[in-house]
């Protein structure tokens, strides 16, 4: 019988590693397809005259306006909401709406505020971290590669035998 390495281990999880980021990268692109086609759809609809099957709320409009990758002004999302036939006209202040409901994606990390100097301010869709909820230990073994040696627990990273 052959007994599992700590070699062992620290391949398997350089593997887990690298196939987490790998799915990640493949969701971001694929997220990113569904969010160009959800506004094409969008747009053409409203050009035939057709009402959307399932209506977006707000946030979600938002969240797909924004996925388009370039930094939008409230503004700018008013309007592209309005291109993809989003109706707004439900509320008495639609870029107050829409402030609202960025103020709360950007807490939530959602999305990012890029400042500009003119004072109007921009946000960007934010990418999911590549990896989440990593430890400094496992943190500092994807960053020196598989030969390096992962601390054990409760040792202030050495492992000691008892």
């Amino acid at each position: 019988m052959s007994a599992v390495t700590q070699a062992d281990y620290q391949s398997a999880l350089s593997a887990a590693v690298a196939e987490y980021e790998a799915l990640g990268a493949d969701r971001r692109r694929i997220d990113d397809r569904l969010a160009q086609l959800a506004q094409t759809i969008g747009t053409l609809s409203r050009l035939l005259g057709l009402e959307p099957t399932v209506p977006l709320g707000l946030t979600d409009a938002c969240r797909l306006v924004l996925r388009g990758g370039l930094p939008m002004t409230p503004v700018d999302i008013r309007d592209r909401l309005h291109s993809i036939g989003v109706d707004l006209s439900v509320y008495t202040n639609e870029l107050a709406a829409i402030h609202t409901i960025l103020k709360r994606l950007n807490e939530a990390g959602e999305i990012r505020l890029v400042p500009h100097a003119s004072g109007k301010h921009s946000y960007l869709w934010q990418r999911p971290a590549k990896a989440a909820n990593l430890s400094p230990a496992i943190a500092q073994f994807i960053r020196q590669g598989p030969g390096s040696q992962v601390p054990g627990p409760r040792s202030g990273g050495k492992r000691t035998r008892k």
